[in-house]
């Protein structure tokens, strides 16, 4: 039987365990500013997805991801220490894309702003392009 909520629970332990493995196990100077901010582990517990983000450039990105990648056994064996259950989880380590999209979405909003005030000015100051009274009307006499 597959307990999600199980899961779920398991995935925050390995989220705070996994920000502390990074702190204790991982000596290299040249790790990035790491933030794990999610974690996904399958229904069967036998696989997590540690998402995380660095903050920096590209470059420390790439360094970053490297590291992880080289210390991924010892950080799961630090993990599975501390976690207390029979199997400890393969671990894999992905750029969390969501900030870098939400950035972007955020960009996006503001200039859709920025146009609509800018239309909104543009309506204000407008005049019609014909008559002030456009619509046809019967003909009198006079006419």
């Amino acid at each position: 039987m597959v307990d999600h909520a199980r899961a779920r629970r398991l995935g925050e332990r390995i989220k705070v365990l996994a920000a502390e493995a990074l702190e204790k196990v991982v000596k290299d100077p040249d790790l990035g500013f790491v933030t794990i901010t999610d974690v996904r582990v399958s229904p069967d517990l036998s696989q997590a997805k540690l998402y995380f983000t660095v903050f920096g450039s590209a470059e420390e990105l790439e360094i970053t991801k490297e590291i992880l990648e080289s210390y991924k056994g010892r950080v799961r064996s630090e993990i599975g220490r501390h976690l207390g259950i029979r199997i400890t989880p393969a671990i894999e380590f992905i750029n969390d894309e969501v900030p870098v999209a939400a950035g972007a979405l955020t960009d996006l909003l503001a200039e859709a702003k920025r146009r609509d005030a800018e239309l909104e000015k543009i309506a204000k100051e407008a005049k019609p392009a014909g008559d002030a009274d456009p619509y046809v009307k019967p003909k009198t006499q006079d006419e």
